[in-house]
């Protein structure tokens, strides 16, 4: 039967990269050859050599991921005393260093920050959801954004791109003799977004979609009507005190680009 040698991750963060590239090279043999150990949150040379001195047997293999230069060298010594030791990310941070001339940070566990992110954009796009078209108005307030408009002014679409972002979004219809929820008029009306857009845009927009499914609703693509529902719109978004945005011709990164820079405006004023 095969030895099982053991494969040591040593990291001044969690080892996460490390056990990755440990686990997929030690693929490349039999299946009981390695087994990975990490070995996390090293912060010293004294803890590296201890570390070391604890876990080196016969054939002291160590795969490390050290952001702290101290322990990237400290680990090189090491290995010229017949320790079996791999720079993990070493190499790969003095190749981009050399080709940008930018300086590293050093901050270990950067890559978390990452997939923080990706998770706070998740988040985001949950609540945009749980807040189209006007559903829970009582969270309007943990909103970073709401937007306000007639029907077929891309608020969906707009929110939906926002919250890729990273923005929690939710938008509220405002549709002609339905009053709007109260929310919106205690709102920071610097986080309130009014979409309109032209009246022929409109009806362009709104035939098409009821086109598509095959009936007619009264009004809702006339004219008359439509101008009639926009000057409530801008009725109501004069009493909010919003910023009006038009959405005519335009695409949805560029309406969600003056967005932002309104917001970016408000978080340099205050």
């Amino acid at each position: 039967m095969t030895q099982t040698l053991t494969i040591h991750v040593l990291s001044d963060s969690l080892g996460e990269t490390g056990e990755t590239v440990a686990r997929a090279a030690a693929a490349q043999f039999d299946s009981e050859a390695f087994r990975i150990e990490r070995l996390p949150k090293v912060s010293t040379a004294e803890e590296l050599r201890a570390e070391v001195r604890a876990h080196c047997g016969t054939h002291c293999i160590f795969f490390y991921t050290f952001v702290n230069e101290e322990l990237r060298v400290e680990m090189g010594k090491l290995a010229l005393g017949g320790v079996h030791a791999v720079d993990l990310l070493g190499p790969a941070v003095d190749v981009l260093m050399r080709a940008s001339g930018y300086s590293p940070t050093g901050e270990a566990g950067a890559i978390r920050r990452t997939d923080q992110d990706y998770f706070d954009r998740i988040e985001a796009m949950e609540f945009a959801v749980r807040h189209d078209d006007g559903r829970n108005t009582e969270g309007l307030q943990e909103a970073d954004i709401v937007l306000v408009g007639v029907s077929r002014t891309s608020k969906t679409p707009l929110s939906m791109y926002l919250a890729f972002k990273g923005f929690r979004v939710a938008n509220v219809p405002l549709a002609p003799g339905v009053s709007p929820p109260h929310e919106l008029f205690e709102l920071d009306p610097r986080r309130v977004f009014g979409l309109i857009t032209s009246v022929d845009i409109l009806m362009e927009i709104r035939t098409a979609r009821m086109s598509e499914l095959g009936g007619w609703v009264p009004g809702y693509a006339e004219r008359e009507a439509i101008e009639h529902e926009l000057e409530e719109a801008r009725a109501v978004m004069r009493r909010i005190g919003c910023i009006v945005v038009h959405t005519d011709d335009r695409a949805i990164e560029e309406t969600a680009r003056e967005i932002t820079a309104h917001l970016e405006g408000y978080e340099t004023q205050d």
